[in-house]
């Protein structure tokens, strides 16, 4: 089935593109695509004011403080608060400025653990002593490394110490040369009780900054009201807009399709980004990309699907119908039971040791067990007719297929009976998903044609069973002729003149007549693929047994059976191989396609995302 698709239109202004992009490209999920429309300074203005607003109401939403040490402070702050008229801008100062203060608190808290051990003093002090000739010197050593003959030696004052380390001034004339033992480090810009202060002020001026964006969190539902009329604002003059403006002034419109189960995770993420964007379920008209919801059966055989085209979003997807069809086709295309069991080895194979071919091994066992069971059910395993086999239980053989029926081959009536059910089926599916994408009244007459045909099969087939007698089935049949025939070529178009209905009715008949028998017959490939293998690989065997008897030396002979038996049959797996693959694919892609009205005219989901090598 066709996942359902969330449409995003996303508006941004330059300078947040470039971060927005790399963002989807982490999320890996957004199947996006870019149109850069050009507005001018009125349209620019308005995008700015709603991504002014967004903003600010992102900043108050976590603006929530109960679990702050301070709340009692902060809640008394924001009474007295003023905030203003312009909320967006008064939050956006606020939180500015509530940045920087916090950048001043570090620092001064920093200051106050750094001067701390210089206990008081003044800067001026020190200045003044400068002016006099006097050179002040700082240090900082560990105990161990401090030696006390230095204060017999120079003017020195030992200003703290702790555990591990000592701190301590010297003093010289500043016009004599000075030289001390160890290096000087920085002086304190000034005393502990000057950075306390000030850190103390940065801590009241916090609690005011957040006790304003605790007042103006009050008013997200009057930000919320502005937000809408922006955007509102916006979306109106766009439609409206001439297109024509300064390159400079311009906006980044994206559009992008996500499947719609993941919409609680991306909006959220997009909310914490801060961006505009809008969101509502994809239609067929916004031609979304189509990503494939199958079983694991059939998502094996996603990629026959993807060859021929993805379906429109409101298409049907035929993957679930194709995967048996396509299994039963290449089985019976390649018809042995032996070649079956290469197979499953060649995709265990493949997934154990080739990476690359990883994901389609599983596809190749199933194709070879498939191939195993029809390759039983047509008797033959690498070549050898199972029916000739004596170690074959009775009870098998019976369920093998054999002999004529209505004078053809068994083989070649089941390919021609498969055909009538796939071409059926497919007429059905037609009539269903035509239904569902154009409505009733626009369909009837293709739900003739379907009427006609599978009606008519089934009330056949039930007449050749002898569950019905042919004089009613005369009688039913005809009742679904002039039904089929109403829908056919009088309603096939309501809007149309029931004269163009019946000339357009004449020319699907003849189209049907002929398409029909030719896409019937078409089907006849089954049998004789399978049958030009079988024989080819009995031709093998032939050639190896009569080699074997020909050759007099002892076990010689079967070493050269070997080898033409392994050199014949790899050839005749590979040439089967492509022949049970190539065919089927034709018979999916125009028989059961066309009749099944598939368009795959649909683009693949491929969302934005890290490429990885594997």
């Amino acid at each position: 089935m066709v996942e359902k698709m969330t449409k995003y239109s996303f508006i941004l202004l330059d300078g947040e593109t470039g971060s927005f992009l790399e963002r989807l490209q982490q999320l890996g999920v957004m199947d996006i695509t870019r149109s850069k429309k050009p507005v001018d300074a009125n349209s620019a203005s308005i995008m700015e004011k709603a991504s002014d607003i967004r903003k600010a109401m992102s900043i108050l939403k976590k603006a929530d403080y109960s679990a702050d040490p301070n709340r009692e402070d902060i809640e008394a702050a924001s009474v007295t608060a003023v905030c203003g008229t312009d909320y967006s801008t008064a939050a956006s100062e606020a939180s500015a400025r509530l940045s920087e203060l916090q950048e001043r608190l570090t620092a001064a808290t920093r200051a106050v653990k750094a001067r701390l051990p210089w206990g008081q003093f003044s800067a001026k002090d020190i200045s003044g002593l400068e002016e006099k000739g006097l050179k002040v010197h700082f240090y900082n050593v560990s105990k161990k490394a401090f030696d006390k003959s230095w204060e017999e030696m120079y003017p020195l004052q030992i200003i703290s110490e702790n555990g591990s380390n000592i701190w301590f001034v010297t003093v010289s004339d500043a016009k004599e040369e000075y030289s001390f033992p160890i290096n000087e480090c920085q002086a304190p810009e000034g005393s502990y009780e000057d950075a306390e202060a000030d850190a103390e002020a940065a801590r009241k001026e916090i609690i005011a900054q957040k006790g304003l964006l605790l007042k103006l969190r009050g008013h997200m539902d009057e930000l919320q009201a502005e937000y809408d009329r922006q955007l509102t604002d916006l979306d109106f003059y766009l439609a409206e807009i001439s297109g024509e403006s300064a390159a400079e002034n311009r906006l980044n419109i994206f559009i992008g399709f996500a499947p719609s189960y993941m919409d609680d995770n991306l909006k959220e993420e997009f909310d914490k980004m801060d961006i505009f964007y809008m969101t509502e379920a994809a239609t067929e008209e916004d031609n979304p990309p189509i990503k494939l919801k199958n079983n694991k059966f059939a998502s094996m055989f996603e990629v026959l699907t993807g060859m021929y085209g993805m379906p429109a979003y409101r298409e049907y997807d035929p993957t679930a119908v194709l995967a048996p069809f396509f299994l039963l086709f290449f089985a019976l295309c390649l018809g042995d039971a032996g070649y079956g069991l290469v197979l499953v080895g060649v995709g265990a194979f493949l997934k154990k040791k080739v990476k690359s071919m990883a994901k389609l091994a599983p596809l190749v066992m199933t194709l070879g067990v498939g191939t195993f069971f029809i390759g039983i059910f047509m008797h033959t395993f690498f070549g050898f007719d199972m029916l000739t086999m004596n170690f074959i239980p009775d009870w098998m053989k019976k369920c093998m297929l054999n002999g004529d029926v209505a004078g053809f081959p068994a083989a070649m009536v089941l390919a021609i009976g498969i055909g009538i059910f796939n071409t059926c089926v497919a007429m059905v599916m037609k009539a269903m998903c035509f239904t569902h994408r154009f409505g009733l009244k626009n369909t009837l007459g293709t739900w003739g044609w379907t009427l006609l045909v599978v009606g008519g099969v089934i009330l056949g087939g039930i007449t050749l069973l002898g569950l019905l007698q042919s004089e009613i089935a005369k009688w039913i049949f005809i009742v679904l002729a002039i039904i089929s025939g109403l829908g056919i070529y009088i309603f096939n178009d309501p809007k149309r003149n029931p004269l163009v209905n019946i000339g357009a009715g004449l020319w699907d008949t003849y189209n049907m007549a002929t398409g029909l028998l030719g896409d019937t017959l078409s089907f006849i490939r089954l049998y004789a693929l399978g049958l030009a293998g079988g024989m080819l690989g009995s031709t093998f065997n032939m050639l190896g047994g009569m080699i074997m008897d020909a050759c007099p030396v002892p076990g010689l002979n079967w070493l050269l059976f070997a080898v033409i038996f392994i050199i014949g049959h790899v050839l005749n797996i590979a040439l089967s191989c492509l022949g049970a693959f190539v065919h089927p694919l034709r018979l999916t892609f125009v028989e059961f396609f066309k009749n099944s009205g598939y368009e795959g005219s649909g683009k693949a989901y491929n969302p934005l995302s890290i490429k990885k090598e594997v």
